[in-house]
């Protein structure tokens, strides 16, 4: 957005010769200046010309991205509203449905082996393409299944668009943006995510389990649309070599006025730098600069995991009734909670930082998950009958509103402690080991819940309060920096 108003404050530098003659053309004069503080372009003593770090194509571009995370909420939060009718209708055990809920999982651990290099090699815009595909099949066979098979066919293939999309809406929102905004922006992916959930909670409270899978695919429909007018990401053009296509996209994201050319030059340097001293192969990134960001993020990923995320997300509504709740009334509450956190998290990211979030957030799980355990341990003994339910709503409540506001920043992590060259096999890595452990607790949670209720949630406790030390001892603050600036700091990289 080009503003014309009169600004003396601003810090002159000269304008590169592409940017000048944009602005020449419209009747500026000759005291075109950059405005380094904000990433803008303007005039001297005469008025000015700021171009914002957000642009309609730039929103555009995100909300593409989004649409990904929502249909990612979609396929956690399905089986959650509609356990008790798919079980009914297709006569399903609950072994039968625990394997429907975890396959999920066991599709992201097929994403994830493989969408590092893919994403990669094909570039961000056509893996989108290509995932849609997957997303629209899943639903459908979903939607239409007769028999169980297919219902696992179809969640299937839904967590094997969940193993890619996970990685590559984070990543590609971090790439497109500022430093400035990429925080809040990036914070949009764990929102829709959330969104997306409580949507299937909500609507799942009053749809057929069939017509809640057709409606969940107006998420990809969304996407496919918009995939016409975004952008390919700038960093993955510069990494294959495409400087004029890299030049076209800065341009078209920052706006065709924008002086693009110091933006695009650090970017091309650095992809340089690194390509000087790594051969791109997978084993990359255990180099021993690598240790330190991927023990932090891998550590995040599985804790986050075995401190009960998929159990929450996947099986809300059974915890709700098992702790004496209705399921309907809890899961529209979680929606409520998930909204309003969601929408925190994104207004304060860029102010507060990633850890400070993050150890709100993880600390706060913890906390939860003791409530939601103490709820199980008085009801067994009959102890407060009245108030163990209450305990159970507010420790989840709790739990998914704190992981709302927390979920997201490990993936803003790997995007932003990772160069180009080896984010791929890091997001590979990383979405691998959180997946395995995520089907494991996806899987088991329906059984252990009935060996010991309380106990589970208590164990849930631990995992989070380790990763509550993880990221006080080690998770470093990234706001307000560059991609290049923090990878180049951990790479050491002067380039």
């Amino acid at each position: 957005m080009i503003d014309l108003s009169i600004r003396k404050d601003l810090k002159a530098q000269p304008l590169t010769p592409l940017v000048y003659h944009h602005l020449t053309r419209q009747g500026h004069d000759d005291n075109l200046v950059y405005n380094e503080e904000n990433g803008g372009v303007g005039v001297g003593e005469g008025g000015s010309v700021a171009v914002s770090d957000v642009t309609a194509i730039l929103a555009l571009s995100t909300f593409a991205a989004a649409c990904i995370a929502f249909g990612v909420g979609c396929a956690i939060g399905y089986s959650s509203p509609t356990q008790s009718s798919i079980m009914q209708d297709l006569g399903l055990s609950v072994a039968q449905f625990s394997l429907f809920g975890s396959i999920l999982s066991i599709g992201s651990i097929l994403g994830a082996v493989i969408f590092g290099k893919t994403t990669d090699l094909l570039g961000r815009k056509p893996t989108m393409w290509i995932l849609n595909l997957f997303y629209f099949s899943g639903w459908l066979a979903i939607a239409f299944a007769k028999v169980p098979w297919l219902l696992d066919l179809g969640r299937l293939s839904l967590g094997f668009t969940n193993g890619i999309s996970g990685y590559l809406a984070p990543v590609y929102i971090a790439e497109i943006t500022t430093k400035n905004v990429r925080g809040r922006f990036s914070t949009v992916v764990p929102l829709m995510v959330c969104w997306g959930i409580s949507f299937m909670y909500v609507v799942g409270s009053f749809v057929n389990w069939r017509t809640l899978a057709l409606i969940a695919t107006i998420p990809g429909v969304l996407q496919l649309l918009l995939l016409f007018f975004i952008p390919e990401s700038p960093r993955w053009l510069a990494n294959v070599g495409r400087d004029k296509e890299l030049e076209a996209a800065l341009l078209c994201l920052r706006g065709d006025k924008a002086d693009i050319s110091d933006e695009a030059a650090e970017i091309k340097d650095f992809v340089e730098s690194l390509k000087s001293v790594s051969k791109e192969g997978i084993l990359d990134i255990f180099q021993k600069k690598y240790a330190q960001p991927l023990l932090i993020v891998v550590g995040m990923f599985a804790l986050m995991n075995l401190g009960g995320l998929n159990a929450f997300a996947y099986y809300s509504g059974v915890i709700f009734v098992s702790s004496g709740i209705s399921s309907m009334v809890g899961l529209i509450a979680l929606a409520a909670v998930q909204t309003v956190t969601g929408i925190l998290g994104t207004i304060v990211i860029d102010k507060s930082g990633r850890r400070p979030l993050l150890l709100v957030s993880s600390a706060g799980i913890c906390f939860s998950c003791l409530l939601t355990g103490l709820s199980f341990f008085l009801k067994e003994y009959h102890w407060r009958g009245q108030g163990s339910p209450i305990l159970a709503l507010i420790g989840l409540l709790m739990y998914m509103g704190m992981n709302v506001l927390g979920s997201g920043i490990p993936w803003l992590l790997l995007s932003e402690l990772f160069p180009i060259t080896v984010k791929g096999s890091a997001g590979s890595l990383c979405n691998f080991v959180g997946s395995i452990i995520g089907w494991f607790v996806a899987y088991y949670f329906n059984f252990l819940i009935k060996w010991n209720s309380a106990g589970i949630f208590f164990i849930f406790s631990v995992f989070c309060c380790a990763n509550f030390i993880l990221t006080a001892t080690m998770v470093p603050e990234t706001k307000g920096r560059t991609l290049e600036e923090i990878q180049a700091s951990i790479t050491h990289y002067s380039g």
